[in-house]
């Protein structure tokens, strides 16, 4: 299934997507419901509950306006820094150089605050270059937790797996760096595009897919998800260790190579630029910066 978030004439709906992905049949939710986006679908099904039903006619994707599928998630998104093999050597020649951190060991592990959430075409407000002229993108895989759980163990991990969405980590790289933790430099205002809708695990297997991103038509980023230093299952052992994930919960899970940071010499994201992130069974998110 895909289920997407969307407006229609002023009223935020949840939906199911049509198989030719051409329409969407809104789920009888009541307005209060929808505002929470896909995350009571999410809920029900953890607790054992089927779906609700969907209502009206079917209406064309291309009337509506998408959100992002979980439009305020429940906290923090959790995320995953220097997660593919390329991607951490590009930026062994970066400021990232003297990074104390072992990937080889332990996974990066930050969050970004669940303001910063956007929808799938929404704009990217730059922050100006009194406060950062380094905007940064990175393309990922993000996974939906069904489920809920602690201390999980990684053989378990992926019966905890409600979905998968797109994400893009936008970054303020010199933000980032200077306060030596990543949080701050990863939450601004607008900086986690996501979408273009949910699609089920039974539909995807965020193990082997592929995941590319476009700048200005221009490819950066090309990478399969088995190029992952920590693989889906090690990354929910790891961040369910002694802190319980909730249905809902979403794990962003690491970028591949050919950021802008990692680039010679380093390639800025500013006003006008359109970044386009596809991911196999997935679809596309497409965001201009402004």
């Amino acid at each position: 299934m895909r289920i997407v978030t969307f407006v229609h004439q002023g009223q935020r709906f949840v939906g199911l997507v049509s198989p030719d992905q051409q329409t969407v049949t809104p789920f009888a939710l009541s307005p209060a419901e929808a505002q929470r986006g896909a995350l009571p679908l999410v809920e029900a099904a953890a607790a054992g509950q089927a779906l609700p039903a969907t209502q009206g006619p079917a209406l064309a994707l291309s009337v509506v306006q998408l959100e992002s599928p979980i439009p305020r998630p429940r906290r923090n998104v959790w995320c995953v820094g220097r997660n593919y093999h390329e991607h951490a050597k590009e930026l062994q020649g970066s400021v990232f150089k003297n990074n104390n951190a072992n990937p080889a060991v332990w996974p990066i592990v930050f969050t970004k605050v669940p303001e910063c959430v956007v929808g799938p075409t929404d704009t990217v407000r730059l922050p100006g270059e009194t406060i950062s002229p380094q905007i940064d993108y990175e393309a990922e895989l993000a996974v939906v937790i069904g489920r809920g759980g602690k201390n999980i163990a990684k053989a378990d991990a992926m019966q905890h797996v409600w979905g998968y969405t797109i994400v893009n980590d936008v970054t303020a790289r010199d933000v980032q760096m200077r306060h030596q933790q990543w949080d701050m430099g990863k939450s601004f205002d607008t900086f986690c595009p996501m979408g273009p809708w949910l699609v089920t695990a039974d539909e995807l297997d965020g193990q082997h897919t592929r995941v590319r991103c476009w700048v200005n038509g221009e490819l950066r980023q090309d990478a399969r998800t088995e190029d992952l230093i920590f693989d889906i299952p090690t990354l929910i052992e790891t961040i369910s260790r002694g802190i319980t994930l909730y249905p809902g919960d979403i794990i962003a899970t690491g970028t591949p190579a050919g950021v802008g940071l990692g680039l010679n010499p380093p390639q800025f994201l500013k006003t006008g630029d359109v970044v386009r992130i596809a991911i196999d069974g997935i679809g596309e998110i497409q965001n201009r910066f402004a």
